[in-house]
Parts: structure tokens; C-alpha cells; sequence
């Protein structure tokens, strides 16, 4: 129920924040008068600071509104929540069942072999006993067989209703991103406003300026902001991957601003589904990560965890070497690799990649010949590159102790929103992009 409440909290005010923003906009909004309006009546200044004010408030509530949809989202994502112990439950459930099921098949093997190995002179009385054993056996075999059915289902069922709830708690993310997002341009735009109008009437200001500054810098410290120049783009990962396999790619972070990024944190998974698109098969697959500044092959924990690159600096960047393994016991399917990164400086601004990249590609059972392969391309409309470098500034970044190491100093309290905008839907084990977009052309077709 708390992750309940913690979600209709997040929608609501995504859905009502712009609302808000919406009343206070007209004070300031630079608009053309329609036939019937001559001129515009001018905003007074208290008309102004009224309208700043409500702005502010409504950017605090949205701000507020995404830090609760984010946590509702992490809450989402535990093992512990309600629907993740239901789906655990039903999965131990259909396991139960289908060992039942084995054991009763047995039986009932069993108690026809030995039915068949009763001699010629068998008396009346054992043969009717082996008759009674295999009938039994044969009952039993039957409700096993219906119990595992019915458990196999409701282990679906939990499932689904795992990763609607996850998509859920996405979507209301997305959602109060947007409305914060909002809620800033307006509170910009109307503190702009006011600062015009004071000095258009002589007004100065400094020191009420000055303090509004002040305040804007208070509310937006720590605030993480989509970076555009910020990019991941992953390289050499086929776009077919055969069960039984290792495939070596690079994730190459780059950062396009002119200014250093003191710690940046990439992100990369992969999630796999069988060719139904009910089955995970993410404990088949095994992701590792590897740098110059730690050669070893690490396993990529969590959704994505690996360690930072501390500093990043302007206009270069890190490359990650990253290798997936294909269980051969695997079977065919499809599959994607997500990648994303954050930023987080030390005077606490803080940001992130706009978008999730998604490469998709499928996995051949083993023994398969993929024959010639081409690299998975992103699933966007645009493939995401580089940003241009300034000039003379190095392109290339190795990841090392003195220009860019993926520092030993595991996950930091500190990180900012996973890749912003569309970052968490990774934290859903990524299942629910190949199971949303699964559930479209199913509904399409």
C-alpha cells in the first residue's frame, strides 16, 4: 500500500503541477495579442512577484513530486515489494509443482512396471493390487499434471502483474521529470520577468536580485538536469548473439561540454527474454566490464553498476570494454543492451544523459551459424554519437589514473538519478521495454 500512495502522490502532481504553472504563466508569458486586444495590459510589479512566487511554489512541488516518484521507483524495483514477493511466491509455487509432477510421473512408472513383472501364477489378490497401484498412481499423475498448470499460470500472472507495476512506477517518473522540467522554464521565465520590470522602472534592485539569485541557486543545487553533450554509445556488440558464446564491445563515455565533469557514472545491462516474451532469461547471461585502470573482468552488479570515471574531462572520452556471455543452455530470443550515464560534480550540480540508448539483438540457440553479422544499431530514430570535440582540445581519454580512472570506490550515495529521463526504465530489470514493446505488436498485429 505505501508503494501505492507513494505513486498516486507522483501522478497527481505530474499531472497537476503544469496545471498550476498554466495560472501563473499569463503575468509573464511572452504572447501575441489576439484581434480583439489592442494592447496588453502591463503586469505590475506586485503582479510580477506574485506570479515569481507561484512559480517558485509550483517548481518546489514538482521537484517534490519527482524525488517521490523516483523513490516510489526504487521501492518498485526491490526484491521486498509487494509484487516482486508475489511473483518470488508463485515462482517457488510452480517449481513445487513441477517437481510434484515429476515425482508423481515416476510413480506411476513405477507402479506400471511392476505391474508387468508380476509372474504367470500371480494370485487373483496381487494382480488386483498392481491393478489398484497404477490406478492411484495414474489419479495422482493426473492432479499433479492440473496443479502444475494452474501454478505455472499463476507464476505468469505474477509476473505480468510484477512488470506492470514496475512500468508503472516509469511512467509516473517520466511523467514528474516533465512536469519539473516545466515547472523550471515557467520559474525562469518569471523570474525574468520581474528583473525586467524592476530595472525598466529604474528599480535596481541589487540586493532584492541579488537574494532571488541566491534563492535560485539554493533550489537548483543538486538538481539533475538532462546533458545532452553527455553521451554512451556502445560499439561492436552483434546484432546476433549465438547461446554457448562470448562477444566482446566497447561502451565509449564521452564527455562534449567545455566543462570537466568531476565524477561520471556509466551505466550498462543487457536483459534477455525467450521467444515468447514471457520468459526472462537474464540468469542466463552474464555481462562483464574491464578498463586500462582495472584490466581484471569484473561482473557488472545490479542494474548496471560499474565503477565511475573520475574526472572526465571536457571534450574527451573513456572507453569501457564490456564482454556478454551466452549460457549454451539458453534458448532463442531476444535481447537488448541499455546504456546511459550521469554526472555528479563536486559542488553538487549533477546531470545525466537525456535518453536510454538500446541496442537490440537476438540470441541464437546454441550450435546455431549466425554467418555474417552486423553490429546492433540503436533503437532510436537517431543513432546516438559523440559530440563534437573543441578545439584543441585531445579527443581521446584513456581510462586511467590520471585522466579518467573508473575509480574503485563502488556505487556513491551521492549519484544523481539513474540517466535521467528514461534511465530507470532500465532499473526494471529493462524487462518491461522488451515486454511494453512486446505487448504493442502484439496488440497491433
Amino acid at each position: 500500500m505505501k508503494i501505492r500512495r507513494i505513486l498516486a502522490t507522483a501522478v497527481a502532481a505530474a499531472v497537476t503541477t503544469p496545471v498550476v504553472m498554466l495560472s501563473v504563466t499569463p503575468a509573464y508569458a511572452d504572447s501575441k495579442p489576439t484581434a480583439s486586444q489592442s494592447k496588453p495590459a502591463k503586469a505590475s510589479i506586485e503582479e510580477l512577484e506574485k506570479a515569481a512566487a507561484e512559480a517558485q511554489k509550483a517548481y518546489d512541488a514538482a521537484v517534490a513530486a519527482e524525488k517521490a516518484a523516483y523513490a516510489a521507483v526504487e521501492a518498485a524495483l526491490s526484491d521486498t515489494a509487494p509484487h516482486a514477493v508475489a511473483a518470488q511466491a508463485a515462482a517457488k509455487d510452480a517449481e513445487a509443482a513441477a517437481a510434484a509432477k515429476t515425482a508423481a510421473d515416476q510413480a506411476l512408472t513405477d507402479a506400471k512396471a511392476k505391474q508387468q513383472a508380476l509372474p504367470a501364477e500371480a494370485t487373483d489378490e496381487e494382480k488386483a493390487a498392481a491393478q489398484k497401484a497404477v490406478d492411484d498412481a495414474e489419479s495422482a499423475a493426473k492432479a499433479a499434471a492440473e496443479a502444475k498448470t494452474a501454478a505455472d499460470a499463476k507464476a505468469a500472472a505474477a509476473d505480468e502483474a510484477a512488470d506492470d507495476a514496475r512500468v508503472a512506477a516509469v511512467r509516473a517518473y517520466g511523467q514528474a521529470q516533465k512536469a519539473t522540467a516545466d515547472a523550471l522554464k515557467a520559474k525562469e521565465a518569471a523570474d525574468k520577468a520581474l528583473a525586467d520590470a524592476k530595472a525598466e522602472e529604474g528599480d535596481e534592485g541589487d540586493e532584492g536580485d541579488e537574494g532571488d539569485e541566491g534563492d535560485e541557486d539554493d533550489d537548483d543545487s543538486g538538481y539533475c538536469v538532462p546533458e545532452p553533450e553527455l553521451t554512451t554509445v556502445v560499439t561492436g556488440l552483434p546484432s546476433k548473439v549465438v547461446a554457448g558464446t562470448t562477444v566482446n564491445f566497447t561502451l565509449r563515455v564521452t564527455n562534449g561540454t567545455d566543462e570537466t565533469m568531476d565524477e561520471v557514472y556509466p551505466f550498462v545491462g543487457v536483459h534477455a527474454m525467450d521467444t515468447s516474451g514471457e520468459e526472462s532469461i537474464d540468469d542466463l547471461l552474464r555481462l562483464q566490464w574491464s578498463s586500462t585502470a582495472s584490466p581484471t573482468w569484473h561482473d557488472v552488479e545490479g542494474f548496471g553498476d560499474i565503477d565511475t570515471i573520475s574526472p572526465l574531462k571536457a571534450g574527451t572520452h573513456a572507453d569501457i570494454k564490456l564482454r556478454l556471455t551466452v549460457d549454451p543452455k539458453a534458448p532463442a530470443g531476444e535481447g537488448i543492451a541499455l546504456a546511459a550515464g550521469d554526472y555528479y560534480n563536486d559542488d553538487d550540480t549533477c546531470g545525466g544523459t537525456p535518453d536510454l540508448d538500446e541496442y537490440p539483438f537476438t540470441i541464437a540457440a546454441a550450435g546455431t551459424k549466425p554467418g555474417k553479422v552486423d553490429d546492433a544499431k540503436p533503437s532510436g530514430n537517431t543513432p546516438r554519437t559523440p559530440a563534437a570535440t573543441p578545439q584543441g582540445v585531445t579527443s581521446t581519454q584513456p581510462v586511467s589514473t590520471t585522466t579518467g580512472s573508473l575509480a574503485k570506490t563502488g556505487s556513491s550515495s551521492a549519484m544523481p538519478q539513474i540517466a535521467l529521463a528514461g534511465g530507470v526504465a532500465v532499473a526494471l530489470g529493462a524487462g518491461a521495454m522488451i515486454v511494453v514493446r512486446r505487448r504493442k505488436a502484439d496488440a497491433n498485429g
